[in-house]
């Protein structure tokens, strides 16, 4: 099931992305799987007039499903973290897509709006939780140097779902009424365990590759010499192994780490993340409706979603490429703060719009401005903390933003049922984006730009995963080259075991002379004269 190393969390070891092959299946379901998080909420809005008609409830009360869903979303991240740093990503994206499919196949039957926030609120957020957070993780162990572009990609399925939804869910409204079509819609969220099975660790290849080189290498070496060979090949084999013993404990991972708080980019990320999401999520979900109230017949009010979603289509993907840039990519947090101050004044500007033509201009730069968000907010936090610290990180951030989506859309419905005046919850939904950006890129500029002496988070752990891929290849290609030596008589091989085993002896030396001797457990491995045969370490382990 793709299971890590549970002393190492979700990366047994640091492997290089490879930014292609099998990192574009992963980068497709991850684009499901973003479409069903973020769209699904928003395209359960069109159930609500409905579902206000049946179970005699006012907006506010509907309001609270989508706002549950995209609680359970965020909430859930802590656990989310802890579930994929024990198990991985691919079983826990497996019970997440079941959930999520029972949870609207439940809603179905229910007979009151508190059945319905325990089934399709509480149950299907929580499983689309389980498939969206991991598949992030996932898309960036297998992107580096694409990683904008594939952010950009792998977000632009919210738009594309949104403009698939909206109108399927009218449909299936109109033919079936809302419980067929909660029926129906749990049938689809099925395919969230087909993503979540794709999702291969990334290190497992690499293990494979790195085994067979070993076992040709060893099988070339002990065969034909007799103890002289083994004691060679014990020695050098040994002496690699005492390196990656000697990392291994940094490599070690914490169900949740907490350091991620020392960093003063992640505390500005976090916060400004908050004020956003305050006021981000209002518009579309009240913009059905309040089409409707205008007099715009309900499958148009639907297709306003439609055009939200065609154009963020675009605008994702081109904005990852524009974050790409090498020019761009270092200051890619201003780039974010600048599409928040579009996207909240937008929303001022658009607060008067009284026809069908300007809620379609609307629709319009808030698909730009959105899709610019939806692309650049987890770029960001991975250049800030970097991608071994991600899932920890991820998780902290979406707990936090929990609590903005419980008090933005039910109190933007509240006073959609006290004023019945949609220009209001415009306007203050948009100056709380606008406050964000402008707290996002004044608290960069000022407070970030004084620590420029320090390297950037997200170096560190690329680093350290470049520098253990290439050791680790050019063990492979040792490796190989001494099983490709198969033509070379005996005594030639004798040779180069004994040069080996002297080569392993002086970087033993070298280490006796700078370390002061051999001290337990730190992993180090000498020669066949060394400290203690403990520290030897199993070939097969490899």
């Amino acid at each position: 099931m793709g299971r890590p190393d549970p002393e190492e969390g979700q990366l047994p070891a640091p492997v290089k992305p490879p930014d292609g092959g099998w990192g574009w299946i992963v980068l497709l379901g991850c684009f499901v799987i973003t479409g069903f998080s973020y769209a699904f909420p928003k395209a359960v809005s069109v159930y609500f007039k409905e579902l206000m008609k049946d179970f005699h409830v006012g907006y506010s009360d509907t309001a609270w499903i989508s706002s549950i869903m995209l609680a359970m979303l965020y909430g859930t991240g802590p656990v989310c973290s802890i579930m994929v740093n024990q198990f991985g990503c691919r079983p826990v994206m497996l019970i997440g897509g079941l959930l999520a499919s029972a949870g609207m196949i439940l809603a179905s039957f229910t007979t009151n709006i508190i059945e319905l926030y325990l089934t399709a609120g509480v149950l299907t957020g929580l499983g689309m939780a389980l498939n969206f957070q991991p598949s992030l993780i996932m898309l960036g162990t297998y992107f580096d140097k694409r990683r904008p572009l594939a952010n950009g990609l792998a977000a632009a399925g919210s738009p594309v779902f949104l403009s698939s939804l909206s109108p399927l869910g009218q449909v299936l409204l109109e033919k079936f009424g809302w419980r067929g079509g909660f029926l129906i819609m749990g049938g689809l969220l099925l395919n969230c365990c087909t993503c979540g099975a794709v999702m291969r660790p990334l290190d497992m290849g690499m293990k494979k590759k790195m085994g067979k080189a070993q076992d040709k290498y060893e099988a070339k070496e002990m065969l034909p010499i007799g103890g002289k060979s083994e004691e060679g090949i014990s020695t050098t084999d040994g002496t690699k192994k005492g390196k990656k013993v000697k990392k291994k404990p940094k490599k070690g991972k914490k169900l949740l780490d907490f350091s991620i708080f020392s960093n003063r980019g992640f505390i500005i990320y976090t916060i400004s993340k908050f004020i956003l999401v305050l006021g981000l999520f209002v518009p579309p979900i009240l913009l059905v409706n309040y089409a409707k109230d205008t007099g715009v017949p309900d499958t148009e009010a639907a297709f306003l979603l439609s055009i939200i979603g065609f154009i963020d289509i675009f605008a994702r993907p081109a904005c990852g490429m524009v974050a790409g840039l090498k020019w761009v990519r270092p200051h890619v947090a201003y780039l974010f703060s600048f599409s928040m101050l579009f996207n909240g004044l937008t929303d001022i500007c658009s607060a008067r719009a009284s026809n069908y033509t300007g809620l379609v201009i609307f629709c319009v730069f808030f698909g730009i401005s959105y899709g610019m968000v939806g692309a650049l907010q987890f770029e960001v936090l991975m250049a800030i903390v970097g991608s071994q610290k991600f899932s920890s990180a991820i998780g902290l951030v979406l707990l936090i933003e929990a609590f903005a989506v419980l008090i933005g859309p039910p109190s933007a419905g509240r006073l959609v049922d006290a004023l019945k005046n949609y220009e209001v919850i415009f306007y203050l939904a948009g100056s709380e984006v606008v406050l964000s950006a402008l707290f996002l890129g004044v608290a960069s500029y000022c407070c970030l730009n004084r620590g420029k002496k320090e390297p950037p988070p997200e170096n560190n752990p690329t680093a350290g995963a470049g520098s253990d891929t290439e050791e680790a290849e050019s063990d492979v290609q040792e490796a190989e080259e001494h099983s490709s030596d198969n033509h070379q008589p005996a005594h030639s091989t004798d040779n180069a075991v004994v040069v080996a085993s002297e080569e392993a002896n002086h970087v033993a030396e070298e280490q006796r002379g700078e370390g002061g001797g051999c001290p337990a457990g730190d992993g180090e491995v000498l020669a066949r004269d060394g400290c203690n045969a403990d520290q030897m370490v199993e070939r097969d382990s490899f």
